[in-house]
């Protein structure tokens, strides 16, 4: 009996936060819903973060998903969106603690190599290979891109999490060079 599992993906952000669900049962995943948390009309920042929470909380209680895979802020030039964007992020994974949901963290590239093969790739040509691998319909296709963002998240954490682990663990770099005296050469 193949295993199934949910997986919520989390595209953060202070005016539109991304949110998709991915079914997976064995080796097959499909798209269960995705859309945007708009935070425009909210002017306070501190009623955004509490939104936030209340919206990702309720989404977790309306697909109880199994992990949470969410993108990490990438580091751009303004600090204080970089702030904004670490607030927001950090409450969508408060909601997750509380709901004792797994967290994933991946870099944007990490989530676009997933999906396109390329780190560089734009949002359309994720959104594009995500409509052709997931099979989703035009009128799914039409949410904003933090939605197909998100989704990509999920995705990424499921083709990750996919993938045969190493048996082998390292502690530390001289753990690593202890259990591989073959493959390293000394001075």
């Amino acid at each position: 009996m193949e295993v199934e599992r949910i997986i919520l993906g989390i595209d953060p952000g202070t005016n539109l936060m991304g949110y998709g669900v991915l079914k997976v049962v064995g080796q097959r995943a499909e798209a269960v819903a995705l859309g945007v948390i708009d935070l425009h009309k909210m002017g306070d920042g501190y009623l955004k973060l509490g939104h936030i929470y209340e919206r990702v909380s309720g989404i977790i209680q309306s697909y109880l998903p199994d992990e949470m895979a969410i993108e990490a802020p990438f580091f751009g030039k303004n600090v204080q969106s970089m702030l904004k964007l670490g607030r927001a992020q950090g409450v969508a994974i408060a909601a997750a603690i509380q709901h004792d949901v797994p967290i994933h963290e991946y870099a944007p590239m990490k989530i676009k190599m997933a999906l396109t093969g390329t780190g560089g790739a734009s949002k359309e040509q994720v959104a594009g290979m995500l409509q052709r691998i997931l099979k989703l319909d035009a009128e799914q296709m039409k949410q904003h891109f933090d939605a197909t963002d998100a989704l990509a998240a999920a995705y990424c954490h499921f083709m990750q999490s996919s993938r045969p682990q190493s048996q082998v663990s390292y502690r530390s770099w001289k753990d690593y060079v202890n259990k591989n005296k073959d493959k390293v050469k000394g001075d």
